[in-house]
C-alpha cells in the first residue's frame, strides 16, 4: 500500500533568479521524492526548506539572508514541538560563498551547489544526524547523469510547457559575471540524454519545450553517431519528436550565433520565432571592458541575419546600465542600438558589482544615481517598444498555446509564438490545446483575443 502523504517529510523549495534554477529545483524535487518527500507550498509546513538561489546581484543574495532570517522563526517554532525543519541553501550562493554561509546564518543545515543534486538525500540525511556538510565540487556529468527522470504524474502537476537544461557552465568570462565561478566551465549534455528526457516530457503531455544553457548556443554535444553535434542540429532532431508541438532556446551568447542555428530559424516551424539575445552595452568600448567578443557591428550584423532568415522573429535582450566608466556619450549608444533593433521586451539592470569578478575591481564607477537615472530613461524606451510590438499583434490571426487559469473565472492564459500570454475564453479549449485566435486587444505584458 502506498505511504500516506500526511505520514511524508515535506519539502518547501523556493527559487530565486534565471529559468536554470527553475528547472534545478523541479529536479531537486524529482529526487527527494524518491527519498520519501513530498512537495509542500506551505513554509511552516515544512520538513526541509531548500532556498535555491541567485548569486547575479547583490541584492539577489542579500535577500537569501534577509529570507533565511524569517524562515528560522518558522524553524524554532517547529522545534518548541518537536517537528525539527532542516533548513537548506542550494544554487549559486551556495556554490560561491560555501562554509561562510554557515557562519553568518547559524539557522542553515546545509549548503549545496548546482551540480551536487544527485546528491541531495544523502546531504540531507547528513544534515539530520546534525552534520552541517558543505557540498560545492563540480561533477556535472555524473549530475546529469545520475539525477531521475521526472515521472509522468510529476511531470503533470507542472505544465503543459518544460525546461530542460542541455548546457551548464560559462567560458566567456565577462567582466561583470560570477556565472563561470558558480556554475563551473561549459559543459554539454549528449544528445542520447536530451532525446531521452525531451521524449519523457512529450509522453507526460508537454507540448513545448524550452532548452536552457547559460549559453545555450555554445552548446556541442555528442551525437550517437560518435560526431559532436551543433545546437541546430539538435534542433532538428527535437523537431522530429512526435507531439512536441513548439521549441524554444535560451539564453544566447552573440559568438556562438552559427549559421546552422539561424538556418533553424528559417527551416523549422516548431522553432518559435523569438530570439534573446542579450548585447549589454552599445557601446564597443564598454562591450570591450566586459570582454564580451563581440562588437555592436558584430551584433546588429546577427539580427539583419536573423530577420533575413525569419522575417517575423521578434528579438529580445538584456542591458546592464552604468558598467564601470560608461559616459554619457555611450549610454547614449546604448539607446541608439535599442531604437534600431526594436526590441520585443527586454531585461535591463544597472551595474552591480559582484566580489571576485574583475569588474569589481575596476576604477571610475559611475554613481547609483546616474545609474538609476540611466536606467529610467533606457526602461522608457524599452517599455514603449514593448507596447508597440503588443499592439502591433491586433487583428492578428496566430496559434497560441493555452497553459493556465487566467485570473477572472472563465478564462484561459495561453502562450503567442512570440512568448506572449494572451488571454482567452475558457470555452475554446484546455491546457495543452493549440487554439486559432484573433488578437483584440494589448496591454504591456499581454494580449487578448478571441476564437476563430
Amino acid at each position: 500500500m502506498e505511504e500516506n502523504q500526511q505520514d511524508r517529510k515535506k519539502v518547501f523549495v523556493k527559487t530565486y533568479g534565471c529559468q536554470m534554477n527553475v528547472y534545478d529545483s523541479a529536479r531537486m524535487q524529482d529526487a527527494l521524492e524518491q527519498d520519501g518527500y513530498v512537495k509542500t507550498t506551505e513554509i511552516e509546513d515544512a520538513d526541509l526548506v531548500l532556498l535555491n538561489t541567485c548569486h547575479i546581484r547583490e541584492k539577489a543574495a542579500e535577500k537569501v539572508y534577509s529570507d533565511i532570517g524569517r524562515i528560522r522563526k518558522f524553524k524554532d517554532a517547529r522545534a518548541e514541538t518537536n517537528r525539527p525543519m532542516q533548513i537548506g541553501v542550494t544554487g549559486c550562493v551556495a556554490q560561491a560563498e560555501g562554509s561562510e554561509i554557515l557562519k553568518r546564518a547559524k539557522a542553515v543545515d546545509l549548503v549545496a551547489g548546482p551540480q551536487t543534486y544527485h546528491r541531495l538525500g544523502e546531504i540531507v540525511r547528513r544534515a539530520e544526524m546534525g552534520e552541517r556538510p558543505v557540498e560545492t565540487e563540480f561533477e556535472i556529468e555524473e549530475k546529469f547523469a545520475k539525477l531521475p527522470l521526472a515521472t509522468k504524474k510529476q511531470v503533470q502537476s507542472r505544465g503543459v510547457a518544460a525546461f530542460l537544461t542541455v548546457q551548464e557552465g560559462c567560458d566567456k568570462f565577462c567582466t561583470f559575471c560570477v556565472v563561470p565561478y558558480t556554475r563551473g566551465a561549459e559543459v554539454s549534455r549528449s544528445v542520447e540524454q536530451i532525446l531521452e528526457e525531451a521524449r519523457s516530457l512529450v509522453d507526460a503531455g508537454v507540448r513545448e519545450v524550452t532548452l536552457l544553457g547559460q549559453n545555450v548556443n555554445a552548446w556541442h554535444g555528442a551525437g550517437k553517431d560518435g560526431r559532436e553535434w551543433g545546437l541546430g542540429e539538435l534542433l532538428h532532431a527535437l523537431a522530429e519528436i512526435e507531439g512536441l508541438e513548439r521549441l524554444r532556446y535560451t539564453t544566447s551568447h552573440p559568438v556562438d550565433m552559427d549559421e546552422s542555428l539561424i538556418t533553424a530559424h528559417r527551416d523549422l516551424d516548431c522553432l518559435m520565432p523569438y530570439l534573446h539575445l542579450p548585447i549589454q552595452a552599445g557601446s564597443d568600448r564598454i562591450l570591450k571592458a566586459m570582454n564580451r567578443h563581440h562588437t555592436v557591428a558584430d551584433y546588429m550584423h546577427i539580427i539583419e541575419r536573423m530577420r533575413e532568415a525569419r522575417p517575423d522573429i521578434a528579438i529580445s535582450g538584456d542591458f546592464i546600465v552604468g558598467f564601470p566608466g560608461e559616459t554619457e556619450e555611450e549610454f547614449e549608444e546604448t539607446l541608439n542600438v535599442v531604437r534600431e533593433v526594436k526590441y520585443s521586451s527586454a531585461f535591463s539592470f544597472n551595474y552591480s558589482a559582484r566580489p571576485g569578478t574583475p569588474g569589481a575591481d575596476m576604477d571610475n564607477h559611475v554613481p547609483e544615481d546616474v545609474k538609476s537615472e540611466r536606467l529610467q530613461r533606457l526602461q522608457a524606451l524599452l517599455n514603449e517598444q514593448q507596447l508597440a510590438f503588443n499592439e502591433d499583434c491586433i487583428g492578428r490571426e496566430m496559434r497560441v498555446l493555452i497553459e493556465k487559469k487566467g485570473r477572472k473565472p472563465g478564462q484561459w492564459i495561453a502562450r503567442s509564438p512570440w512568448l506572449q500570454s494572451v488571454v482567452i475564453d475558457e470555452s475554446l479549449g484546455n491546457p495543452g490545446d493549440m487554439v486559432q485566435v484573433k488578437v483584440t486587444g494589448a496591454r504591456p505584458n499581454s494580449l487578448t483575443a478571441i476564437g476563430v
